[in-house]
């Protein structure tokens, strides 16, 4: 069949004399670039890839569209640290210049096989505006950092019968002495799956089936994004991203969203027992997680600060969305549960410290910043209503609100000139039993919070595009409140 041209389909290597270049000075003193999240000097960034601790360092790959904020031809950029603060812009990893990825290196993970990182990733294929195919293919990154294609990829090539061409994003890791692949997949009738492949040496790849995960997702689901699975505390975990979920009370209020599974998997039989299954995050701006095992076999994630479908102010500088903090998973009380990785706290500076009582409803200011890290104890709480406000000025802010009688917290971003993606909500909200004590944890960045309450039962990742004089930190409530706070300036971590 004869493949679908498009101008947004090229790479790197088309780009036309200094066009990369202006491309990165157009974007390069945006006030919204990040400080020491993971985001693009140009272009757009979606999913995280490849996540792997590998030879001392720490490599994040992500999807990258260079020409604009649009999504196009996808490479794998790729970033590496060693202590997963401060991090390093390494060269374009893949790029997509082989006729099976001819419409881009799709997302993928990564497994350390025999002393070498194999990144594993979809090589996209279009016949037309909506005709495809898929190949699952392999990239070899050896301890000297060297990156090879595979000489005889694709390893897999095309779907299996009664599945479109939507089969992507493998995930591989082994168990007992076998290697397993998870693809998203969707079926024939256009339902979403995961299947499974299994292999003896990772290489070569032989279809087992489709996997059981005994939910009974709606018909609108339509497509099972990202599938991701670990062992955590003696559980079996899968985190993945259905697509086509409606809003269901407080769960499912973004385009696309993501669950996390807990339960038992059964590779033999392909059936995984489900204990409970939960929304993932409660924010705007979350998607396609992947995780790994960090240096001390700690679970930890990244995900796409973003959202598809979602036109973002940042799309007129010529740049788009970043990856999260990293974040260690843990399962507390059968929840998972995510905070901020440990290492961030390397990055606190000027520490400040302070305890704020509110006799009546009102609002006081502590503190103003850009890029900083908040930890506040909201204790003797007589008002109804009270919490934090973000990015504040006179005219913007992001609200973070307590609601005592209805046991829920909400976070609010109309209120912004920039405000963005009202058409699907500017409140995201989650029940919450609200007792003695609220612990909010809070990570911002000049365009992103992140928002972790009660160490991480729930979290809220927020992209926010405020005015230059919105910078503001303010305690409120509606009558009377105390609240204990600490506050740590952030350094860089990333070059803009």
């Amino acid at each position: 069949m004869t493949r679908y041209t498009e101008p947004k389909y090229r790479t790197i290597f088309d780009a036309k004399e200094n066009e990369l270049e202006q491309l990165r000075e157009k974007s390069a003193h945006s006030s919204w670039k990040p400080a020491y999240h993971i985001h693009p000097q140009y272009g757009l960034i979606n999913d995280p890839n490849g996540l792997a601790y590998f030879n001392g360092e720490f490599h994040v790959f992500y999807q990258w569209y260079p020409f604009d904020a649009m999504h196009g031809m996808k490479h794998w950029a790729h970033t590496k640290s060693k202590d997963l603060v401060n991090w390093e812009r390494l060269p374009v990893a893949l790029v997509p210049v082989e006729d099976y990825e001819s419409h881009g290196a799709y997302s993928g993970a990564a497994l350390e096989v025999d002393g070498k990182l194999y990144m594993y990733y979809t090589g996209n294929i279009k016949y037309g505006p909506v005709e495809r195919s898929a190949n699952q293919n392999l990239a070899i990154m050896d301890k000297d950092g060297t990156i090879t294609k595979y000489e005889n990829n694709p390893l897999i090539e095309g779907v299996p019968e009664g599945y479109t061409g939507h089969v992507r994003d493998p995930k591989v890791f082994e168990k007992n002495g076998r290697y397993y692949m998870l693809l998203g997949a969707q079926r024939s009738d256009l339902t979403g799956a995961i299947i499974v492949y299994e292999s003896e040496n990772a290489i070569d790849w032989t279809f087992k089936g489709e996997l059981n995960l005994k939910i009974d997702f709606p018909d609108s689901v339509y497509m099972l994004e990202c599938p991701d699975f670990f062992e955590l505390n003696g559980k079996d975990v899968i985190v993945v991203s259905p697509q086509g979920l409606k809003p269901d009370g407080h769960d499912y209020h973004n385009i696309y969203n993501v669950i996390y599974v807990l339960g038992e998997l059964n590779l033999d039989t392909l059936t995984f027992d489900v204990e409970d299954y939960q929304e993932l995050e409660k924010g705007f701006d979350f998607y396609a997680p992947q995780t790994f095992a960090g240096k001390n076999n700690e679970r930890l994630l990244f995900a796409w600060a973003g959202m598809g479908e979602i036109d973002y102010p940042s799309d007129n500088e010529q740049w788009a969305h970043c990856l999260s903090i990293p974040r260690e998973l843990d399962i507390v009380n059968g929840k998972l549960v995510q905070k901020p990785a440990q290492e961030l706290k390397q990055l606190r500076k000027n520490a400040k410290a302070g305890d704020v009582v509110l006799e009546t409803a009102g609002s006081v200011e502590i503190g103003i910043g850009e890029q900083y890290e908040l930890e506040l104890d909201f204790t003797g709480m007589e008002a109804d209503k009270f919490g934090l406000e973000l990015f504040a000025s006179e005219k913007e802010g992001l609200v973070l609100e307590f609601n005592r009688s209805g046991k829920t917290v909400s976070v609010n971003r109309e209120k912004f000139e920039a405000a963005f993606g009202g058409e699907y909500g500017f409140v995201r909200s989650s029940e919450l039993e609200i007792d003695d004590t609220v612990k909010v944890q809070v990570l911002v960045d000049r365009s992103i919070a992140e928002v972790f309450i009660n160490d991480g039962e729930v979290v809220f990742t927020t992209r926010v595009f405020p005015n230059e004089e919105s910078n503001g930190i303010r305690i409120f409530a509606d009558g009377k409140v105390s609240c204990s706070y600490e506050k740590h300036e952030l350094a860089q971590g990333i070059s803009f």
